[in-house]
């Protein structure tokens, strides 16, 4: 299991990234646009998003940073503006995890296969704190 944390930015992910690549002197990000998202007639992309980063990562002192643009029009707010990401290859422990955090907090995105993982979802715990779950293949 990793627990990592992930950071959304308001338009300039990029341009983060970019300095952090090159302050922490890591390989070169892979950047995944919104605009690479399978086309879905229920979630079109706006013309605005298909060039703002989805998902991009960097390994900074053996851990991994994860970064994203916010979705347009979704406010950035800081401070929660950072999650924390748990991925793991057991599905039955991230189904309770997920289970036992929502209780009394808010299911942003439900457990549910994605492009990017059989088993994905995301909530606010009772605290208030944004958890994002991930299922990982071995």
């Amino acid at each position: 299991m990793a627990i990592q944390v992930y950071i959304n930015f308001d338009g300039n992910c990029r341009e983060a990234v970019t300095v952090y690549q090159k302050v922490f002197e890591t390989n070169e990000p892979n950047f995944m646009t919104f605009g690479s998202m399978p086309p879905s007639e229920e979630h079109p992309i706006p013309e605005a998003a298909k060039d703002l980063v989805m998902h991009t990562e960097l390994v900074i002192s053996g851990d991994t940073v994860m970064f994203s643009d916010t979705w347009p029009g979704m406010p950035l707010v800081v401070g929660n503006n950072i999650s924390l990401t748990i991925v793991d290859t057991d599905m039955d422990k991230i189904k309770a995890w997920f289970a036992a955090l929502k209780e009394g907090g808010t299911v942003e995105m439900d457990l549910q296969e994605t492009f990017w993982s059989k088993c994905y979802g995301s909530l606010k715990d009772k605290f208030g704190i944004i958890w994002q779950f991930s299922y990982k293949s071995e």
